[in-house]
């Protein structure tokens, strides 16, 4: 489906436009989706390795500034004794 959509464009804008579409031998309107489409490949890519980045620290067995790994092994000792 598609939806009609008239925009206003600086006039340099315009012609850089329609002179890129025929370079590529495509429609202005193939043009525009093209390039909004990769901008928002772009932005979802950059969201999920910033949202990686977040996770980075958390497999290795620290949440914050606590050290799974270390509060057992304070708990074994506290039982041994």
């Amino acid at each position: 489906m598609t939806i009609r959509k008239n925009f206003n464009f600086k006039v340099e804008n315009a012609k850089y436009l329609e002179q890129r579409a025929k370079e590529e031998a495509k429609t202005q309107t193939q043009l525009l989706e093209e390039l909004l489409e990769k901008d928002h490949r772009e932005k979802l890519k950059a969201k999920k390795l910033e949202a990686l980045e977040e996770l980075k620290g958390s497999l290795s067995g620290k949440i914050g500034d606590v050290d799974l790994k270390q509060i057992r092994i304070e708990r074994a000792i506290h039982r041994a004794k």
